[in-house]
């Protein structure tokens, strides 16, 4: 059966939710009346993400002695179907997108968490629009905690200022840059998107985001949708701007095909901070920040680096942003589980990871300034500012599909000239995936 989200346009109402400023409030979602046990999640945190969440566990577990039994796999859409297919699901489960778990609520698979959340409080600190992200055929089966804002272009303020480069305006600025940096000796990207059983998505992401301010909101609902084929003027057309981006063989990108696929997603911006740097420009979410300040050469915030929005390709769309946020869904209704998800949904909870940079909070209830500094709530501003806002694509399509959208933007930086045959092959995928 095809995963019915009723998340069809998530739009400005949405955004508000994700910066808007208010005082924390006390939730009754985060009651503490159980003490001890344990909960078995999984979830896709690993490295410095994963320092983040077990900073948000360290008060949840002192106060109610729950001991949280955490499984980072990127491959999470391979386990989590083995291990439920088995009979073995985790208690809970959180994915990057809303996606996987819908369909395991298709298969009623997940809990209806309305039977234990606080739903009026809910309702007050999340916009609806994320209440409807979290309903499927009726039933509220997922919440969001942590966001992330996409089509930011990160760069080293010092080096710009040294070679007397301008963040670009409009998409034809942002080609005249990336040729003027080649002119001057230095390869102008880094893009890396290696990420186990999950490679891929980060040239994706790319991609959608010129999608986006390419071809527009309507348009890019429909192929989410599984409306518009792959291999449509409109699409093709997404593709070959991003091309614009990559260069002739690669040639606008550090390392060439092989580097790019190879490389995971997370060291994408070592080079950049080398001396002299291999790359000025790397394309990434929100979230990279905190592999910014945790990585070896520890850069400044607003001094080694800064960002300025991907110009969309169509100026109609200048402003058009895509965003996505981690899911959350129970397998398994323990008292332990019901108590962690109550805790996750707070102010308190979000606040911790917000505070510690790189990720961004749906909960109107977080301050923004508990925000680590300018750079980030500049972020939230970007948002709040948006004329067009659309959740991740990829993330809305169904597994089988946004997989093979995840290899085909791969086989498209190796080779951009096979682009007919990796659209005709998207086009059958789409074909079965969503009647599937």
């Amino acid at each position: 059966m095809r995963v019915n989200l009723i998340a069809r346009s998530v739009v400005v109402s949405l955004l508000v939710a994700l910066v808007a400023a208010a005082c924390a409030p006390g939730s009754s979602n985060n009651s503490g009346t159980v003490k001890g046990g344990t909960v078995k999640v999984i979830g896709t945190w690993t490295g410095s993400e994963l320092d983040s969440f077990n900073a948000v566990l360290a008060p949840f577990t002192q106060r109610t002695g729950i001991q949280v039994l955490f499984d980072g796999q990127r491959d999470l859409d391979t386990i989590l179907n083995t291990r439920v297919a088995a009979g073995d699901p985790p208690d809970l489960a959180a994915a990057p997108g809303p996606t996987l778990l819908s369909k395991f609520a298709q298969q009623g698979k997940v809990k209806d968490l309305s039977t234990f959340l606080d739903m009026s409080t809910l309702k007050s600190q999340y916009s609806q629009s994320w209440i409807d992200l979290g309903t499927v055929n009726g039933k509220f089966v997922q919440v969001f905690s942590w966001a992330a804002l996409k089509g930011l272009i990160w760069y080293n303020p010092k080096v710009f200022q040294a070679k007397g480069y301008t963040v670009p305006k409009t998409w034809d600025d942002l080609i005249a840059l990336q040729a003027k940096i080649k002119q001057d000796g230095t390869t102008p990207w880094c893009i890396a998107v290696e990420s186990g059983g999950d490679s891929g998505w980060a040239g994706s992401d790319f991609h959608k985001e010129i999608a986006l301010g390419t071809i527009g909101p309507s348009v890019y609902d429909k192929w989410w949708q599984g409306k518009q084929k792959w291999s449509s003027p409109e699409i093709k057309s997404t593709f070959t701007t991003f091309g614009q981006i990559l260069g002739s063989g690669d040639s606008n990108v550090y390392g060439g095909a092989n580097y790019v696929v190879n490389t995971n997603f997370g060291d994408v911006w070592t080079p950049m901070f080398q001396s002299p740097p291999k790359c000025n420009l790397v394309n990434q979410a929100s979230f990279i920040t905190d592999f910014f300040a945790k990585g070896p050469t520890h850069p400044v915030v607003g001094q080694d680096f800064n960002f300025f929005p991907m110009p969309a390709p169509n100026s109609q769309y200048q402003g058009a942003y895509v965003g996505a946020a981690d899911a959350w869904s129970m397998f398994k209704d323990t008292p332990q589980a019901r108590e962690l998800l109550k805790y996750l949904v707070t102010p308190e909870a979000q606040t911790i990871w917000v505070k510690r940079g790189g990720k961004l909070s749906p909960n109107k209830a977080t301050n923004l300034a508990d925000y680590p500094d300018d750079l980030t709530r500049s972020i939230a501003k970007i948002l709040v500012d948006a004329k067009i806002f659309r959740y991740d694509a990829g993330d809305l399509m169904p597994s089988d599909m946004k997989h093979a959208y995840w290899v085909g933007v791969m086989d498209y930086i190796r080779n951009q000239n096979n682009l007919d045959s990796i659209l005709a092959s998207l086009d059958k995928v789409q074909a079965t995936a969503y009647t599937s």
